[in-house]
């Protein structure tokens, strides 16, 4: 069954016009909605959140990794303090009109794509063409040139101010001073979805973030992402853009090292900063669910972005590629991915759907 819910012309001119407001306009006063707290890259109530979702988290015993930390003496400096007033209080893709499209399986993600990832069949797709702020589904990409920079994991990465977020003043502790080597790093960058592993990994690329981030938008021209476009490794900036159709590119590519599969699937990390240890967990809750066969993923949120995750993900006999972006609410980019597999179940158990399983729907 293949559901196609708009047409990529007339949401990209409604986009184009409501996105530019979405972005300019700054909500005087607006609180930062409590749906829209359960995401390692924005704020401290999104903290909270990852931290209850790990809690409630049931997984079969892993294996520890530990990790030791050195600390060193840094300078300190200034934190700049967000103010409220500078956080939209919707979503890019909500305030352009993504989620008042028809979508026949109710989905509060404001666009979607599940595709098979051995024949590249699309399954679903709803405004798979919009791009959009991105958040933390950015670490992937940064992941994937960590992968092929053939630097050392093993090499000790010292956190500094410079990795301090200054953008979204969200919380990490990983203060300044501590010291990992490189592949924990990664690690928490993909799991934990950790700002400070992930800026610390592109500071210390060769050449620096002046030649990381062109590096991150090399790779993405070079898997033709062409609606692809970073400014930064952590996805807290809202002008990490992209669309589902491309994410569904790199989570293909990614999916394709092993470290990386290993790293985004771990329930939780146990690392040693100084004399104490100290347990991550994954943002994802559903890695931890016996019933879910998850080869890799990984979440975001920032407002701008809204809930998102991207996961490679075997069920009813197939290896699909799922991406939600802009879904709204706290649980329910874990809500649609549930949905979104009970519908694959039931109208696609074979790798070839019959036609008469196959539904068009016109975007209204």
């Amino acid at each position: 069954m293949v559901m196609q819910l708009a047409s990529s012309s007339s949401v990209s001119r409604k986009f184009t016009q409501l996105s530019r407001w979405a972005l300019s306009c700054a909500v005087g006063g607006a609180l930062v909605c409590a749906s829209f707290a359960s995401s390692a890259t924005t704020t401290a109530t999104s903290v909270k959140h990852h931290r209850k979702a790990a809690a409630s988290a049931h997984a079969a015993p892993r294996a520890r990794h530990v990790a030791m930390v050195s600390r060193k003496t840094v300078t300190t400096v200034t934190r700049t303090t967000v103010r409220v007033a500078d956080i939209p209080s919707q979503s890019v893709g909500y305030a352009s009109g993504l989620h008042a499209i028809d979508d026949p399986l109710l989905l509060r993600s404001g666009a979607a794509l599940v595709l098979d990832q051995d024949t590249h069949e699309v399954l679903y797709s709803k405004n798979s063409e919009a791009v959009l702020p991105i958040a933390s589904l950015s670490k992937l990409m940064t992941a994937l040139v960590i992968s092929e920079a053939n630097q050392s994991l093993d090499e000790p990465i010292l956190i500094t101010n410079d990795d301090i977020d200054t953008e979204k003043g969200t919380h990490s502790r990983l203060t300044p001073g501590t010291q990992l080597p490189r592949g924990v790093m990664l690690h928490l960058a993909l799991m934990s979805s950790e700002n400070r592993a992930a800026n610390a990994l592109g500071r210390n690329y060769p050449g620096g973030l002046a030649a990381f981030v062109p590096a991150m938008n090399a790779k993405a021209k070079e898997l033709g992402m062409m609606d692809t476009h970073y400014v930064e490794p952590t996805g807290l900036s809202s002008q990490n853009k992209s669309s589902a159709r491309d994410l569904a590119v790199l989570v293909n590519a990614a999916h394709q090292v092993p470290l990386l599969r290993e790293y985004s699937t771990t329930p939780s990390l146990d690392v040693e900063l100084g004399r104490r240890n100290v347990q991550f967990h994954t943002t994802d809750r559903l890695v931890a669910n016996p019933t879910w066969d998850i080869g890799l993923q990984k979440t975001g949120f920032i407002n701008e972005a809204g809930q998102c995750l991207v996961m490679q993900a075997q069920m009813a006999g197939r290896k699909l590629i799922m991406v939600l972006l802009d879904s709204a609410g706290k649980y329910s980019r874990i809500a649609d991915a549930e949905r979104i597999r009970k519908w694959v179940t039931a109208n696609h158990m074979a790798p070839a759907a019959t036609a008469t399983a196959r539904a068009t729907v016109a975007a209204s």
